[in-house]
């Protein structure tokens, strides 16, 4: 991984990879698939003092140190609507036979001019249901609140807030009849927070990244534990 400085070591947010390992010790996934959008593939920007690299980049890290035969596969790609992951990535997520799958998207059906919560949920669990019956564990992720988000354009923030907030009730309300693990990313601080954000004003930033991966790490830590 990328030489990092003393920023990202001291954010409370954000953990190192052996502090991921150490977490994720006894971890039983060696074959890891990731499906989705931009999130998914890592779209990003530089920020000072924090690895250019995806939250992905941490994960593999992390689960690398106790599970160094880890092999995986990013299928994420961005701009995509659920329904359009579900038609060019289910297939090939399940054909690689994974063992632990994070699917991450959603946001872009928030987003389009006409948003229909229902369908939305119809289509998330068309795309989470087999991954969880073939990939053993699944991870899902709610969305950041964008509040704190200066870039995101002020005419369509309120109503973005919204759905996302709503898309991520539905994720919740989808992962649990899974028993996926869920990661709650609408009531973490940092979506408060501009030093998260990429100036596109739709991804995060390296912070960002670091953030999620952390979490999303946690989120199967605690999943590991009760088991």
């Amino acid at each position: 991984m990328e030489t990092v400085d003393v920023t990202e070591y001291n954010d409370p947010h954000v953990m190192s990879p052996a502090e991921g390992a150490a977490m994720l010790r006894g971890a039983p996934w060696s074959r890891m698939v990731i499906v989705g959008d931009s999130v998914a593939q890592g779209i990003s920007e530089p920020r000072r003092g924090y690895r250019s690299e995806p939250w992905s980049s941490l994960v593999i890290a992390a689960l690398r140190e106790v599970r160094p035969d880890l092999v995986h596969l990013n299928l994420g790609q961005r701009d995509l609507v659920t329904s359009q992951v579900r038609e060019s990535q289910l297939q090939p997520a399940l054909d690689f036979k994974p063992d632990l799958v994070i699917a991450l998207c959603g946001g872009n059906d928030g987003l389009r001019k006409v948003f229909d919560p229902d369908a939305a949920e119809r289509e998330l669990k068309a795309l989470f249901t087999p991954l969880r019956e073939v990939g053993g564990t699944l991870v899902t992720s709610g969305f950041f609140d964008i509040i704190g988000n200066p870039h995101f354009d002020a005419r369509y923030r309120d109503v973005a807030r919204e759905r996302l907030a709503v898309l991520s009730q539905r994720m919740r309300s989808v992962s649990e009849r899974l028993d996926a693990v869920y990661v709650d990313m609408q009531s973490h601080p940092t979506g408060r927070e501009e030093s998260v954000w990429s100036t596109d004003g739709i991804h995060l930033n390296a912070r960002g990244q670091a953030v999620l991966g952390t979490e999303i790490i946690r989120a199967l830590g605690a999943r590991l534990n009760k088991a």
